[in-house]
């Protein structure tokens, strides 16, 4: 029986990562973007946080996206982070943190040796702010500095916010002291006349949706979406699909064959 066709929801160069993957193991799949990833130019901020890099214990990036946003918005800047990120993993401890593979993987791209990375296991349950403080709660942060390297977007509508609220106060509580960096924008795109057309058939066609996000959710154009099905890699993000009004959402871990699993089973 051929599956069904698969929307990817992701932002543009995520999406055309999972629609080839999908494509791979045999998964009709197709680019949807709902997000668009703007990064920030750099900040002095930024400058700051490379001026006193010693001073912290470990640096959290919420996402692929935070990590090549953090080392890559400005080419020569880049260049000249990379460099110095060679001299503090020579001559400091700092740790670098990872809710689950996709930012592992992008760490280690931007020169990030493994043995430097805390993450949840690959076949942890769920990849979120839970997950890696399982992992990194009994390690001592008493007096010690944390950086959450993030995006920004509308309030509370990526479900991962409240994920990192809660990761921040348990470092508090810990001891540590948190700070915030915003390396790129979240926003909605700007959709064609052939994507709307696009979006209103696979409300009632049979597509099955990919979330990642339930900021993506929301710009979404107004729709009858009771007939429509939905696979989501987050318990917050499927909630936020039913509450859209989703006829069918099935939850699955963010790892592929998860979600591959969770598509055939619909």
């Amino acid at each position: 029986m051929k599956s069904a066709r698969v929307i990817v929801t992701r932002p543009e160069r995520d999406a055309r990562r999972w629609v080839r993957d999908l494509q791979e193991l045999g998964i009709t799949a197709e680019a949807l973007p709902l997000l668009e990833i703007a990064p920030l130019p750099p900040s002095e901020q930024l400058s700051r946080v490379w001026t006193e890099m010693n001073t912290y214990a470990a640096l959290m990036f919420v996402s692929g996206n935070a990590v090549e946003c953090f080392f890559e918005s400005n080419m020569p800047l880049a260049q000249h982070l990379r460099a110095k990120l060679a001299i503090y993993l020579i001559a400091g401890d700092v740790r670098f943190l990872a809710p689950g593979p996709g930012t592992v993987k992008a760490l280690r791209h931007a020169g990030v040796p493994i043995d430097r990375i805390d993450a949840p296991a690959a076949d942890a349950i769920q990849f979120d702010s839970e997950a890696l403080w399982a992992v990194v709660g009994r390690q001592d942060w008493q007096g010690r500095r944390v950086l959450i390297v993030r995006g920004q977007g509308a309030a509370n509508a990526d479900p991962a916010a409240p994920g990192r609220d809660w990761l921040a106060r348990q470092f508090a509580a810990a001891g540590a002291s948190v700070d915030f960096l915003a390396v790129y924008q979240r926003q909605a795109p700007a959709f064609s006349a052939l994507q709307l057309k696009r979006i209103q058939a696979a409300a009632s066609d049979g597509s099955v949706w990919l979330f990642s996000s339930s900021e993506a959710v929301a710009h979404l154009p107004p729709s009858d979406w009771s007939r429509a099905r939905a696979v989501a890699t987050h318990p917050r993000i499927a909630e936020a699909v039913r509450a859209a009004g989703w006829g069918v959402v099935a939850e699955s871990r963010p790892a592929l064959r998860d979600i591959v699993a969770s598509i055939e089973s619909m």
